[in-house]
């Protein structure tokens, strides 16, 4: 928060030397320590504004600031005109004494103030069980839906399920002929189906319970497969994602977009609009005509509508019907091309595309002994997620997800995430917590009263790594700040490492419990700072904080 604290009161500054209401500058923490905490070029971009020579204009800046003493400890200009700041120990401890006070509300800013949020995020084609990529789009959706919750927007979280379709018919075929396999037939299995032996699995589900299948009419018996194939894998789906701590709001069937006459309702508005055409039997929707870079065909000339005409009606009834602020998709990074046509649509309909949000999320390359193994749905080589965390653990997966941006592959180590060592970066920061909590019980077992905040002498705290410290924890609003408004989990992770980083540091060069009472008051509550933040920070992960290890 001091960065926007010291950018708003440079605005108010040369809003009364100049009259400036807006302009572009920067504050940025300075590559050299004796550069001071904060730096701003405002004085060199203000140069053509004023007509005076930048040292010129900070000089005059600088002497409105040193009315604000409680914020700075110094402040001093560099040729040709930057201003470095120094802030003072007060602020930090001010903002330790919030943190305290706040406890685990610290850190939250209303900048949604209310407004409505839809996350769709996973959302896998109900034929087959979920693997470590789609995990990595799960802890992304879901931290991204808990920061959003934390910063005032109210978040409903869906899983958009493709039940229909060529894909949906495919996974109906390779059951029944799995089905007819286990009954001693032989047969050609099509290179195109599904072969994971989780189908065998399915296969005799289905038998078990409907024995007479195989007597029904074959197309007949194809769709009860499906049907009943989609409603056991879509069971698996929400159970590995409970155990995953995702929950969501909704599940939304694409199917029902056609039980319901939604898609045809919503052609006819195109229609009105002159947006739909035909050609060689099918229909098309003029998307050239809103920044894609061909048309797209809704309805094919069998009649069937494509997966691109139910995805445009699923975003229509988003944002006309259920009222949407913004709506966040989170995608694999394969579905880029689908982009600039949804956002045609919307701009057909009315809507702002920008209200649309779409995350492409890589690919995660899975590393085990040292090899990377290859994963593939329709072969039925991969790793699944129930598997990875069986193996693994919740915490370390959701971590090491979160660890990169969402545009950047991931190598998933599975020895590295099984390791109980500071080589594990979720360990190392669940230690730093679990740490604290044991220097609090051993205070506890010593009777030390450390929680009489107007009673604490907080001047103690003298040292760099205290210093250091206090600094950390006042980034942890600007960090929750950034992660919203730049939809970036990840950026929550960096500040915990960096935090546990400096913690673990502090407590391997200074005793936290001594005979010194007040410095050992006023260390406990620095450490109680730090247990607050640490806490708070992984609980936005989806990460427990562990008070032992």
């Amino acid at each position: 928060m001091i960065k926007k604290i010291i950018s708003e009161l440079l605005k108010e500054i040369i809003r009364d030397l100049w009259g400036i209401k807006e302009i572009v500058f920067e504050v940025e923490k300075p590559k050299k320590e004796n550069y001071g905490d904060y730096s701003t070029n405002l004085a060199l971009v203000l140069k053509k504004e004023v007509n005076f020579a930048p040292l010129k204009i900070a000089k005059k800046i600088v002497k409105k600031l040193e009315e604000k003493t409680f914020l700075f400890s110094k402040v001093d200009i560099v040729s040709p005109g930057f201003i470095n700041f120094w802030i003072s120990k007060d602020y930090y401890i001010e903002n330790l004494k919030k943190i305290l006070k706040l406890k685990e509300k610290y850190g939250s800013v209303d900048i949604g103030q209310g407004k409505k949020v839809i996350i769709e995020f996973v959302s896998a084609n109900p034929t087959g069980p979920l693997h470590i990529g789609h995990a990595r789009g799960a802890a992304y959706g879901d931290s991204l839906a808990r920061i959003l919750s934390f910063t005032g927007y109210k978040v409903v979280k869906e899983y958009y399920i493709n039940d229909k379709g060529t894909q949906m018919d495919i996974l109906g075929a390779s059951v029944y002929l799995r089905i007819k396999e286990l009954k001693g037939e032989k047969i050609v299995f099509p290179e195109n189906y599904y072969k994971g032996n989780y189908i065998y699995d399915i296969a005799r589900e289905v038998l078990g319970t409907y024995p007479y299948l195989l007597s029904m009419d074959e197309n007949k018996a194809i769709e009860f497969c499906k049907d009943l194939a989609i409603k056991i894998i879509l069971e698996d789906i929400k159970n590995s994602l409970e155990n995953f701590r995702v929950f969501y709001d909704n599940w939304y069937s694409e199917k029902s977009l056609y039980e319901n006459k939604k898609v045809e309702k919503v052609l006819n508005i195109l229609r009105e609009k002159n947006l739909i055409y035909e050609k060689e039997g099918a229909l098309w929707f003029k998307s050239t005509l809103f920044g894609d870079e061909k048309d797209r065909v809704v309805v094919r000339s069998t009649g069937e509508a494509t997966y691109f005409a139910g995805d445009m009606v699923y975003h229509y009834e988003k944002f006309i019907e259920r009222k949407f602020d913004l709506a966040i998709n989170i995608w694999g990074a394969d579905h880029h091309g689908y982009i600039n046509r949804l956002k045609a649509a919307l701009n057909s309909f009315g809507i702002d595309s920008e209200r649309l949000k779409i995350i492409l999320i890589q690919m995660v390359n899975l590393i085990e002994d040292g090899e990377r193994k290859s994963m593939s749905t329709r072969q039925g080589e991969f790793v699944e997620l129930k598997e990875l965390i069986n193996e693994v653990g919740v915490d370390a997966s959701r971590f090491i997800f979160l660890s990169r941006s969402p545009d950047t592959p991931l190598d998933f180590d599975i020895e590295l995430a099984k390791k109980r060592s500071q080589e594990n970066p979720v360990y190392y920061v669940q230690y730093a917590h679990a740490r604290i909590c044991s220097i609090f019980e051993k205070a506890k077992n010593l009777k030390i009263n450390y929680l009489f905040l107007d009673e604490i002498d907080f001047e103690k705290l003298k040292e760099k790594e205290e210093l250091e410290l206090l600094k950390k924890l006042e980034e942890f609003q600007e960090t929750i700040e950034f992660a919203s408004n730049f939809l970036a989990p990840y950026k929550i992770t960096y500040y915990l490492l960096e935090l546990a980083k400096q913690f673990h540091e502090y407590y391997s060069k200074y005793r936290i419990l001594s005979d010194d009472l007040s410095l050992t008051c006023a260390r406990l509550n620095l450490c109680l700072g730090c247990k607050i933040v640490l806490k708070k920070g992984l609980e936005l992960l989806g990460v427990f904080a562990p008070e032992k290890m």
